[in-house]
């Protein structure tokens, strides 16, 4: 299993990855329960090797933008922030896709001023807004990317024909869609990216926990492993494709350690078939 994997062929990342989605409070809004845990959890991290860390401005908004730049900044060399911008926010788990290229242009602004960068190093889209062609879209990150505060772009939670679609206006490096071992709809999108070379980050990778006490398949491969639960879900992952960049997300030091230490486990191809089926 190759431990790397080199989005848009020059950012070369460690392939586990964390998410931020969690540091902020309930419904991903407003401050964190615990800022000096969530700085504590961030720096614990790149600590550990992980060297990609996925945001958005919806989260919080920008609080997990704002824990990351104080975590963190001045950021290491080798590591790369992935950022999102297309979410409004209206309250605690309330999500509404805005795609207008002013709005758009407006977010990309604000992610660099909140995350200390002169350029972001992967801006996805977070959602297709299907009021606004998609060329208006893809266009204005585009633009961006010319301007330089955009190196890399990418797409979340969309079909393959929309993928293609926006390759028309952009070189698409990433998408990043809901994808897990007891979840995985996305699987024709997964095997375009792998074909491709398109990083797939697959949010939620341990199904908000649901995998875990309900599969027998990943006990018994734990055991077998003596690992846990979340280290199996996450290697399965790691073993689907050499493109799947997982991120798991937590507030938690202790969670973190555990998840990171997946990348030591090798599954065998019985046990990844006998996972999958």
């Amino acid at each position: 299993m190759t431990s790397t994997f080199t989005i848009g062929g020059d950012l070369e990342v460690n392939r586990l990855g964390y998410g931020a989605m969690q540091l902020p409070g309930p419904g991903v809004w407003g401050e964190s329960r615990d800022p000096e845990g969530a700085l504590a959890v961030l720096r614990r991290a790149v600590e550990l090797g992980v060297t990609l860390i996925d945001t958005a401005d919806a989260y919080g908004p920008f609080i997990a933008d704002q824990l990351i730049k104080e975590a963190l900044h001045p950021y290491a060399a080798n590591l790369v922030i992935a950022t999102k911008v297309g979410f409004t926010r209206q309250g605690p788990g309330q999500w509404t896709a805005v795609g207008r290229p002013e709005y758009l242009r407006q977010q990309t602004e604000l992610s660099l001023r909140h995350l200390g960068l002169e350029q972001i190093d992967l801006m996805q889209l977070h959602r297709i807004d299907h009021k606004i062609p998609l060329s208006d879209q893809i266009g204005e990150l585009a633009l961006l990317r010319q301007e330089g505060k955009l190196r890399h772009i990418g797409l979340s939670e969309v079909t393959v024909d929309e993928i293609e679609a926006a390759c028309e206006f952009a070189p698409i490096s990433s998408v990043q869609n809901r994808y897990n071992l007891t979840l995985r709809t996305s699987e024709q999108v997964l095997d375009h990216c792998t074909a491709n070379t398109i990083a797939f980050i697959p949010y939620s990778p341990l199904a908000k926990g649901t995998l875990l006490t309900d599969n027998a398949r990943v006990a018994r491969t734990a055991q077998e492993h003596g690992a846990t639960r979340s280290q199996i879900a996450l290697a399965w992952l790691l073993k689907r494709s050499p493109v799947t960049l997982p991120i798991p997300g937590t507030a938690s030091i202790p969670h973190l350690e555990d998840n990171l230490k997946a990348e030591n486990i090798t599954l065998t191809d019985a046990q990844f078939t006998a996972l999958t089926a």
